[in-house]
């Protein structure tokens, strides 16, 4: 019998290995970043406290109004400068990234480029 290869397994299985290294304090929180087949999410944690500091998503009225008849990696560059201007509302300037075990390539470079566009520095 032929198996199928678990992709989303092994991409947590590296999300774990990393996340035993990168995280999140108060001076300079987790920019973390997870990407569903349609959507894409951003979120700035504070890890010490457990605290959601900012976020975005795809599915935000607010970018979801802006994000119409554009392609997913332009989505995800629009989800990463709203989720860096939220953040630098909240006065944080900078983040350590956590691409969430995903490849640094196309809408996860995306949703980077977008932040670091909006102020955000990694």
């Amino acid at each position: 019998m032929i198996t199928v290869k678990d992709k989303n397994k092994d991409r947590i299985v590296r999300h774990k290995r990393v996340r035993d290294i990168v995280t999140g304090t108060s001076k300079r929180p987790r920019l973390n970043v997870y990407r569903s087949l349609n959507h894409i999410y951003a979120q700035v944690i504070d890890d010490e406290k457990g605290v959601t500091l900012a976020s975005a998503s795809t599915l935000d009225k607010e970018v979801a109004e802006m994000i119409k008849e554009k392609s997913k990696t332009e989505a995800a560059r629009i989800v990463g400068e709203v989720v860096g201007k939220r953040a630098a509302a909240k006065k944080i300037k900078e983040v350590v990234f956590d691409r969430g075990g995903y490849l640094y390539t196309g809408r996860v470079q995306a949703v980077a480029d977008g932040a670091r566009a909006a102020g955000l520095k990694f």
